[in-house]
């Protein structure tokens, strides 16, 4: 395996490297750099290697940088002391996301994942997002409250859920209608563009989602806002296609 480690801290940087070859003695680190600049001159001169290890503050500013002035084709795990990069992380070509001091099972586990999702796996189904591709879809829902007719648009809906055996639309003003329909029937109604299906209680636009977390067994955490008393969690085994459904790779 082919590794790149951006970070400017040469401590963590030593660290890293050890960690690394302790857990594959053929792992092959073919650059180490500590600023955009650095990262920028070799991507422009080498190909991609298997996987790129960065921080997220490297001493001339924010690595995300690195991403509007280049293609980075390979897959990366961010190493970094500060959380409040997930979302944005999962919007680039993120394995994992790694907090430190970061232990040796946890960078296992994210090496593991990135030979079987990123290395072995490239043809990956997306059935998810062109199905129904040709089809049109909702741009409103009529909800019946007693004698009212309520007219709700698609834009001011930030998720549908189901509750004790009922369906609901969460609107973003923060207000929730019943609606006589299963979320498997509302999932085949709506733009996979703009909504995911979490999970088998929730379909959520993205504006909703407030964060993301991640944990050890690859799981994500959404944080939705309005806030909703549910687990809005997605399995591991989806979480590669929630990922390229916030990059918007279709």
């Amino acid at each position: 395996m082919k590794v790149v480690l951006l970070e400017d801290e040469t401590p963590a940087v030593e660290r890293l490297k050890k960690m690394l070859l302790d857990i594959d003695p053929g792992i092959d680190i073919l650059f180490t750099g500590d600023s955009i600049h650095t990262a920028l001159q070799w991507f422009s001169h080498h190909p991609p290697p298997d996987v790129l290890f960065m921080d997220i503050h490297l001493s001339d500013g924010n690595s995300f940088e690195i991403f509007k002035h280049t293609k980075i084709e390979c897959p990366v795990i961010f190493v970094t002391a500060y959380d409040e990069y997930v979302l944005d992380a999962f919007k680039v070509n993120s394995v994992d996301y790694l907090l430190k001091p970061i232990k040796q099972e946890e960078l296992s586990f994210a090496l593991q994942k990135l030979k079987t999702i990123h290395l072995n796996e490239h043809q990956e189904n997306l059935q998810h997002f062109s199905s129904g591709i040709n089809q049109k879809y909702k741009d409103r829902f009529v909800i019946k409250l007693g004698n009212k007719l309520i007219t709700l648009l698609i834009q001011d809906i930030a998720y549908f859920y189901s509750k004790d055996k009922m369906t609901f639309i969460g609107t973003k003003d923060g207000k929730n209608y019943p609606i006589d329909l299963s979320l498997d029937k509302i999932e085949q109604m709506l733009n996979p563009e703009q909504f995911f299906r979490v999970n088998r209680q929730i379909i959520a636009t993205e504006s909703a989602i407030k964060d993301v977390q991640t944990s050890m067994k690859s799981r994500i955490i959404l944080t939705l806002d309005p806030p909703l008393n549910l687990e809005a969690s997605i399995s591991s085994e989806r979480s590669s296609i929630f990922k390229k459904w916030l990059k918007k790779e279709r």
